[in-house]
């Protein structure tokens, strides 16, 4: 086609967007994302130090602004925007960013609480000591050197590099399909490697991880297991777990609080604290009362102060679960050989980096020898000079120009071009017998160094054996101690295992206020005492629930609307006896008017167990109890419920026991928990009971041998009665009386199955707690109004009731 501006191509927009974009990733791939396997560097950086090095930035000069060193790269190198040059420059002068640091600088270069640093402008920058290391030698033909965008100048494609960069401080970068991500290294831990991969080429992965403990990160911090870094190292991919240095101590007053010293690699001070507030403030962790950035100078130290009852390593465990003083660091050792991406494992990157040195030295040693013979042959003319003086002065005496003189010289004695220039650029001074001697000895020094030089090129091992030299020399004079601690992955330990197992009571109010305290705070008192105060309460509010359980087992708190949460024992907040306790909406996601009913103390979730459920209008379900084997913080359903009803107990049972349900109006039904077939969760649940108008069920218990029924009422009656006078029925029955209710003895509050040699514990609406024996109970038959158990105050009434085990002297 002509439309009489020239020839038009026809192109294919596929191929052209193909080969476009293979282009451009092959370009961020190889000149911008990816470090160099033998240097460790990316192109900006390797640009940086060049560019340094050309200008005169050393370490021993004075620091320089950092836009001019910018300018010069982006002038002369890199012909890109000043922020990615300048951001590179910021990097390599941070010390939580780098490990060792490779640019000097002055000024405000950023924090840990990722404030930027100052404007070029402003900051200062020179060359420090180890990045010198990585420019030593440049200029002796070392490596290969190509022109820069505009070929004007020449940069080289990759640095020396006496410090094996890449592993000692890491990189990380994003490409195109691809990304690297290095941890850095204790350099010390390298060296060696590296040189016993020298003595032993042969070396495997699992010796070499002798030398080389795991990556070394600049903040510090722990390394949780080793698993991770071996995968890491035998593959190039793998994941290492970070765990800030966080310990608990003792304030003065009483309190503890938790120290954090040193956080994972690259995790933002700032925005860590204000994360820890979001969570303390949306009730996730529990039991912070104040969170300070104490960091200056001299260190980092960030306090978080905790409340009397909260267990510090509670805390701290779910800080390490919900925020960055736990992360983990995905290890991806990409990098590119002979301009190719490669996934390295950790044997190939010290064996490239090597090879790099080997090649380094091959060619110092070139340009070396190549020199010395230079000299040679110029001390070669100087030397004939000297011996035929006289006639060498009288031959350039009789020389009407330079070049004839020159010219004579190398006719009459023989000499080179050079040779004859040399002598005659050599002063007067050079004549006498002390300048002649050294001139002898300069020759006979630069033959010895002649002959190492060429045996060096001859033998390899004289090469690995100068390599050895100066990795030595450069660990003697760079090398530190390991920042990074490598400790065994306690993540995976449970926190029980390191709560001490021990029995408690747990004491739930009407308000819903819940605490925990050791089950030998109450003395036995004996029948119609007092008792003592077992918990201070508001004056609306009472005591509801009453169990005992262990630090260690798993909580089942099932409410009123027919949900079920999860806690275990040691994370209920431990209060003193009078304590009023914790408002357990801030353990348990509650929901509007969303009340604690009924609470099932687990040691584990069993294959072949059941829990039964009764409802406030007398419905029964039963759904196994695997089913409620979740760690999902925003509960289960775990019966659904008529709008008017409410679920007032819940019982473990292995599926074939006796049930018994009593209600206010002191009826009770018995009947075999078979007659209810297990349900899931969701489900209704089927008729336990008839009841009469106004009538409610306020108890249910499972029968065992040997047990009898225990009745208390709101005036402080009660009484045992025997099972056998319960005779099972089908269920959804009217039952049997179950307790003669009078005005005296007031309506049934509770229900319990006990046997002999248990102990009582009562409870009242003003948190008045009385323990008694059993035994001490008188036992009667069903249609009785009982004995006094509890002397009740004015406006007080029994709320709650538990029996609990009796403990023997041994114990």
């Amino acid at each position: 086609m002509d439309f009489g501006l020239g020839k038009v191509l026809p192109i294919s927009l596929d191929e052209e967007m193909k080969n476009s974009y293979i282009d451009y990733a092959m370009s961020v791939i190889v000149m911008r994302a990816l470090p160099d396997v033998r240097d460790g560097l990316k192109p900006v950086h390797r640009r940086i130090l060049y560019a340094m090095h050309e200008a005169g930035m050393a370490s021993n000069k004075a620091h320089k602004k950092s836009a001019r060193i910018v300018g010069e790269v982006l002038g002369k190198y890199h012909p890109h925007g000043d922020s990615s040059v300048y951001d590179a420059i910021v990097r390599l002068a941070q010390d939580f960013s780098t490990r060792y640091l490779m640019v000097d600088g002055h000024g405000n270069f950023g924090s840990v609480d990722g404030d930027s640093a100052a404007a070029m402008r402003y900051t200062e920058v020179r060359m420090s000591r180890i990045a010198e290391e990585m420019l030593e030698d440049i200029e002796k033909d070392t490596v290969d050197f190509a022109p820069n965008y505009d070929e004007s100048l020449k940069e080289p494609t990759v640095l020396p590099a006496k410090i094996p960069n890449l592993l000692v401080n890491g990189s990380s970068g994003i490409a195109v399909g691809m990304a690297t991500n290095i941890p850095p290294h204790n350099l010390g831990e390298v060296v060696d490697a590296l040189v016993v991969m020298i003595d032993n080429p042969d070396i495997t992965i699992p010796e070499l991880m002798q030398y080389i403990k795991g990556p070394d990160f600049p903040t510090g911090a722990l390394i949780l297991g080793r698993e991770g870094i071996r995968q890491a190292y035998t593959t190039g991919r793998g994941s290492v777990k970070m765990r800030a240095q966080a310990r608990i101590e003792r304030m003065s007053n009483g309190k503890t609080r938790i120290l954090v010293t040193e956080l994972p690699y690259q995790v933002n001070k700032a925005r860590l604290i204000e994360k820890i507030a979001e969570l303390v403030r949306d009730k996730t962790i529990d039991g912070i009362t104040d969170l300070r950035d104490e960091s200056d100078r001299t260190g980092m130290r960030v306090v978080i102060e905790l409340r009397r009852d909260a267990n510090g390593d509670v805390v701290l465990n779910q800080l390490y679960k919900h925020t960055q003083l736990q992360e983990t660091f995905g290890v991806n050792m990409l990098a590119l050989v002979d301009g190719r991406p490669q996934v390295l494992n950790l044997q190939q990157v010290l064996y490239y980096y090597l090879e790099h040195q080997k090649v380094v030295i091959v060619r110092r040693t070139r340009f070396e020898l190549a020199k010395a013979k230079a000299r040679e042959h110029i001390l070669q003319g100087l030397k004939i000079a000297l011996d035929h003086l006289d006639a060498v002065i009288r031959t350039i005496r009789q020389s009407q120009t330079a070049d004839i003189a020159r010219n004579a010289l190398m006719e009459t004695f023989s000499l080179s071009e050079k040779q004859a220039q040399a002598i005659l650029d050599m002063r007067l001074q050079r004549l006498t017998g002390l300048e002649r001697e050294k001139i002898e000895q300069e020759y006979k020094d630069v033959l010895e160094t002649i002959e190492w030089l060429e045996a060096v090129l001859a033998d390899e091992h004289k090469v690995l054996q100068l390599i050895k030299e100066e990795l030595l020399d450069v660990r003697k004079r760079f090398a530190d101690e390991r920042r990074t601690v490598i400790t065994s992955d306690v993540s995976k330990i449970e926190i029980e295992d390191l709560i001490a197992q021990e029995d408690i009571i747990i004491t739930i109010t009407h308000n819903g206020y819940v605490k925990r305290l050791s089950a030998d705070t109450y003395r036995s008192q004996k029948r119609g005492g007092r008792g003592v105060t077992g918990m201070g309460t508001k004056e609306e509010d009472f005591v509801e629930h009453l169990f005992v359980a262990t630090t260690h087992h798993n909580i089942l708190f099932f409410t009123n609307r027919g949900r079920v949460y999860r806690l275990k024992g040691y994370e209920l907040p431990d209060a003193g006896r009078t304590a009023k306790g914790t408002a357990i909406i801030n353990l348990l996601p509650l929901e509007n008017k969303e009340l604690i009913t009924a609470v099932i103390p687990l040691k584990e979730f069993a294959a072949n167990k059941h829990l039964f459920m009764a409802t406030k209008n007398g419905v029964v379900k039963k759904t196994e109890l695997m089913e409620f084997d979740t760690e999902r913080k925003v509960g289960l359903i775990a019966i659904s419920l008529d709008e008017d009803d409410d679920l007032i107990g819940v019982r473990l049972t292995d599926g074939n026991q006796h049930v018994i349900l009593g209600t206010e109006h002191g009826m009770a039904i018995c009947f075999n928990e078979q007659n209810v077939r297990s349900m899931g969760r969701t489900a209704r649940g089927v008729r336990g009971i008839s009841l009469e108008d106004a009538d409610v069920v306020i108890g249910m218990e499972t029968i065992f041998k040997g047990g009898e029924v225990l009745t208390v009422t709101a005036e402080g009656y009660g009484k045992r009665t025997p099972t056998e006078e319960y005779k099972s029925q089908n269920r959804g029955g009217k039952g049997v009386i179950n307790h003669k209710l009078t005005d005296k003895t007031g309506v049934v509050v509770g229900l319990k199955i006990v046997k002999p040699g248990q102990e009582l514990m009562l409870i009242s609406g003003d948190g008045i707690i009385i323990r008694m024996e059993v035994d001490e109970i008188s036992v009667v038959g069903r249609n009785t109004q009982g004995v006094r158990l509890m002397r009740i105050g004015e406006n007080d009434k029994v709320v709650a009731l538990a029996a609990v085990e009796k403990k023997t002297d041994n114990e």
